[in-house]
C-alpha cells in the first residue's frame, strides 16, 4: 500500500536479538484460575508489546507464586476434574480440583496457561518461561521481578 506521497508501509518484525525480556512476579492468592491464567500467557506471549510478532517469541518471563490459594468460582471446586492418561490400558486417571491443589497446586496454573498457548514449537518455548511456586518463596531474586497486580 502506497501513501500519497509514494513511499510504501512496511510492517516492522521483531528479530530474537533485538527483544528485551523482563522478569515479573504474580501473586496468586485469592486469584480466580482463568483470568489470571489469560493475563499471564498473555504476558508470557508478549501480547502487551509494541513490538509484538505473532511468529516470535518476544514475552516476557512470569513467576506466579502463591499457587496453592488460587479459587474457581461457582461450583467447580467440586465439580471440575482434570484428565491425565497413564497411555497403558485402562490408564485414564481423573482428579478433582481439591485433590490436585492438595497435592500439587503448581499444575492447576500450569495447566490452564498452556491450554491458552499455541499447540507448536513455539508454545513449547513460551511455556519455558513460566514459573509456578505452591507459596511464596521462589528462587528469582537475582532476576529482580518486578510485580504485577490484577
Amino acid at each position: 500500500m502506497a501513501t500519497k506521497d509514494n513511499s510504501v508501509l512496511k510492517s516492522k518484525f521483531a528479530k530474537p536479538e533485538e527483544i528485551e525480556r523482563k522478569w515479573h512476579i504474580v501473586d496468586a492468592a485469592d486469584q480466580t484460575v482463568g483470568r489470571l491464567a489469560t493475563r499471564v500467557a498473555s504476558i508470557l506471549r508478549g501480547k502487551h508489546k509494541p513490538q509484538f510478532t505473532p511468529n516470535t517469541d518476544v514475552g516476557d518471563f512470569v513467576i506466579v507464586v502463591n499457587a496453592s490459594k488460587v479459587k474457581m468460582t461457582g461450583k467447580r471446586m467440586e465439580q471440575k476434574t482434570y484428565y491425565h492418561n497413564t497411555l497403558y490400558p485402562g490408564g485414564a486417571r481423573h482428579e478433582k480440583f481439591a485433590e490436585l491443589q492438595a497435592k500439587y497446586p503448581e499444575r492447576i496454573i500450569s495447566e490452564a496457561v498452556k491450554g491458552m498457548l499455541p499447540k507448536n514449537s513455539l508454545g513449547r518455548k513460551t511455556f519455558k518461561k513460566l514459573k509456578v511456586y505452591a507459596g511464596a518463596e521462589h528462587e528469582h531474586a537475582a532476576q529482580n521481578p518486578q510485580a504485577l497486580s490484577f
